[in-house]
């Protein structure tokens, strides 16, 4: 039997900076393999290199230079993905894979990689508008929109490991090393404790299927005028095979707000998925677990990251603050209380 990957194969994608590729490279693979012409503007990447083309033809698109390290299979599985929701729910808002699906670029000195076009989706991050309980039910409406359509879809590499996958939180903990307080470390080790022991059980007995597993208000468009209206998700490169309620509480941990209860966002969002996509009473008892330990992820490995790539730490710590603060108000709220609050806000929708 093969060895567990380390913690260090599991990084190797995120550790490196993102692959070399000036605008004129941009604009040169759009023409040459996608038959654009057009102009290239950076974009910021956690592990890949983007552009936004605006081609002479009218249209807008994104040009994804992979990172050598990913697998092709996992570059395709994407791919496939966006076609396969094309066909399923047209009306999805999300990007249109561009044909053909993936081209590769030689370098002479650098390693061999796939470029990527779809489309651009008009609208502003979900960061950068005000949120309110309208935006959160039309946040959990989509998700639960996303989910059915993707129910059935699967690719041989929708199993593959990545450190952002929640079933597999355990593997984030020596990542915590970068907390040199102990008292600091204590919290996140805390719930990955109760995670491990309360929710990881119940887990194996959950539908699965495949998610986005991103749901992030950087993943995600507010409409350019009304910030109530979600008008597009992007960024498909999270994707796994795990329990449909992660994909929930990964959107739900981006949801806590700085003022009331804590779970007034998260609750918000639950509600309106379960109104499309019912969720189960198991389900229900393991949301909590799942979004906090979501947010030991992202601390986790945002850390650990920022130190070893100091040049793109600002883009890397964009969701710290954030998300270290959700943290601490999540582990501050006794367990039954929470699944308490799940159940009935899932009950009245």
């Amino acid at each position: 039997m093969c060895a567990a990957p380390s913690v260090e194969q599991l990084g190797e994608v995120l550790d490196a900076p993102p692959p070399p590729a000036s605008a004129d490279d941009a604009v040169a693979l759009a023409r040459e393999h996608f038959g654009l012409e057009a102009v290239a503007k950076p974009l910021t990447g956690e592990r890949d290199r983007n552009f936004h083309l605006r081609a002479t033809d009218g249209g807008e698109y994104v040009l994804k230079v992979v990172h050598p390290a990913e697998d092709p299979a996992v570059t395709d599985f994407q791919g496939q993905a966006l076609l396969h929701l094309e066909q399923t729910d047209a009306s999805l808002p999300v990007p249109r894979a561009r044909h053909p699906l993936a081209v590769r670029w030689e370098v002479p000195g650098q390693p061999s990689r796939l470029v990527r076009v779809y489309s651009w989706l008009p609208g502003r991050p979900l960061h950068l508008a005000a949120p309110s309980p309208a935006q959160r039910h039309a946040l959990g409406t989509l998700l639960a929109q996303l989910g059915l359509a993707l129910r059935g879809f699967s690719h041989p590499a929708q199993n593959h490991v990545l450190l952002w996958d929640i079933q597999h939180a355990a593997r984030v903990r020596p990542l915590l090393a970068h907390l040199e307080d102990p008292a600091q470390r204590a919290v996140p080790e805390r719930l990955l404790d109760v995670f491990e022991q309360q929710a990881v059980p119940v887990m194996q007995g959950l539908r699965k299927q495949v998610i986005h597993n991103d749901f992030n208000p950087h993943n995600v468009l507010a409409d350019a005028v009304n910030d109530a209206r979600i008008a597009g998700v992007i960024d498909f490169g999270d994707m796994v095979y795990a329990p449909l309620v992660q994909d929930l509480a990964t959107a739900c941990a981006y949801q806590v707000q700085p003022d009331g209860h804590p779970l007034d966002g998260p609750a918000d969002v639950a509600a309106a998925f379960n109104a499309v996509c019912p969720l189960q009473p198991a389900e229900l008892d393991i949301l909590f677990d799942l979004l906090a330990v979501r947010a030991v992820i992202s601390v986790a490995i945002s850390g650990w990251r920022a130190k070893k790539q100091p040049e793109n730490a600002p883009y890397i710590l964009r969701n710290y603050p954030r998300a270290w603060a959700g943290m601490e108000r999540l582990a501050a709220i006794p367990r039954d209380e929470a699944r308490a609050i799940f159940h009935a806000a899932c009950s009245r929708s």
